[in-house]
């Protein structure tokens, strides 16, 4: 595909990776990855995802040939709360992985639903991750989109990107919260020595606003609604780890001696996406989807409370 960029209002406001990201029909992440793979040329040579473009500048995006899916569909049960022709709501279990990575090649949520689904699954992420528009970690529970073809997965990546998709989550989280309400507002970006982490910092960072509320208090923890303002990698725990607090049974943000984690036997943090809400894609109606948190979460609470008795 060629295009000749000759639109003298926005001349200066257009970078390049918004250009092909609209042009080419895919997400902001897609086309930076097509421009860092050298796919994208502006006048004959290669450029930076945040060149500006002029006028008369000629751009050449290149879309590299569809690879076979090496991903292997695997009949996994998984809890599918609502599908239609356009996406798929699944609330995933804790323990597994949403999408296959170096030491999960098999097992995960990608390998479920391509059985599911098949080839009805939008190509946008890759071959790696088909339909996978956003996603939550290993250890915590909770509900997913996923998208059944590509116009779907652009519209809710973009409702996404302005915080027009709503996501909460619940987490039983170590300490006392002297507020009923609360807002953490603080850049996440990745961990200099530790590059597994995230933390909160000014280096290499994004925007990154979490809302909390304190909907049960026990004596040594507290029961929290988190909301996402924004929705950047290990967001509630590192936020809750900026102020002096962790998530009971997180392995990485966690306390070193978590007593409740080994008290009741956990394998990860309690920490649930307990609702999604947004516009339908197809029809722009919202549509809202909640799941209540897995019955090992459910039966914690349940004896923290009879110890408050």
């Amino acid at each position: 595909m060629i295009f000749k960029f000759d639109n003298e209002e926005m001349s200066p406001k257009v970078r390049l990776d918004i250009f092909v990201s609209e042009n080419a029909k895919t997400t902001r992440s897609g086309a930076q990855k097509l421009i860092e793979d050298g796919c994208v040329l502006v006048n004959g040579k290669t450029e930076s995802k945040n060149y500006k473009l002029r006028i008369g500048d000629t751009i050449k995006i290149s879309l590299p040939e569809p690879k076979v899916l090496d991903v292997l569909a695997q009949d996994i049960p998984i809890d599918i709360v609502y599908e239609d022709e356009d996406l798929i709501i699944v609330n995933k279990p804790q323990g597994m992985v949403v999408h296959p990575a170096a030491g999960n090649p098999d097992g995960t949520l990608v390998n479920a639903i391509m059985h599911h689904s098949g080839d009805n699954l939008s190509a946008i992420n890759g071959i790696i991750r088909p339909g996978i528009v956003h996603r939550i970690d290993k250890e915590t529970s909770g509900l997913l989109v996923i998208a059944k073809n590509n116009e779907s997965h652009l519209i809710l990546a973009d409702l996404i990107k302005r915080h027009l998709f709503d996501r909460e989550y619940v987490c039983l989280a170590y300490g006392k919260f002297p507020e009923d309400k609360f807002t953490v507002d603080k850049p996440i970006g990745r961990h200099e020595k530790d590059r597994k982490k995230m933390t909160v910092t000014d280096k290499n960072s994004r925007h990154a606003v979490t809302h909390f509320e304190v909907l049960e208090r026990f004596s040594s923890c507290s029961l929290l609604l988190c909301t996402l303002e924004t929705g950047r990698t290990h967001q509630i725990r590192v936020h809750l780890q900026s102020i002096g607090k962790s998530i009971v049974g997180d392995p990485i943000y966690g306390l070193k001696k978590d007593v409740l984690a080994q008290k009741y036997h956990l394998s990860g943090q309690m920490l649930h996406a307990r609702r999604l809400g947004f516009c339908h894609p197809r029809n722009g109606q919202y549509v809202n989807f909640i799941k209540e948190p897995p019955k090992y979460f459910k039966d914690v609470i349940e004896d923290l409370r009879k110890k408050q008795l």
